[in-house]
């Protein structure tokens, strides 16, 4: 059981880390769109494919507030929700295996 719980503790570090590297990917597409970048700069370009299809779907549900675009700060809380609950959920299930 222990390959079982080492796997699962793997896992969740990995997510922990996928989902910090997506929280500085959401902040840099929130001070790109502040200044005039270049849309054909490939990194401006990662960072609008790697954001757009999630802050779409919470643009479609938030209200308009006057100009202010609030949709990456709800990606970011529920990003942060996402590792208080999933990833400690999935470091006890580890612990409880070994």
């Amino acid at each position: 059981m222990f390959i079982l719980s080492n796997f699962i503790m793997a896992l969740a570090k990995l997510i922990s880390f996928a989902l910090s590297a997506y929280i500085w990917i959401v902040i840099g597409r929130a001070v790109i769109s502040w200044v005039n970048a270049d849309p054909y700069n490939p990194i401006v370009r990662f960072l609008v494919q790697a954001t757009e299809p999630l802050l779409v779907r919470i643009r479609r549900v938030l209200p308009v507030m006057g100009g202010i675009d609030l949709s990456p700060m709800i990606l970011i809380l529920g990003i942060v929700f996402l590792q208080s609950f999933l990833v400690p959920t999935l470091q006890q299930i580890a612990m409880s295996l070994r």
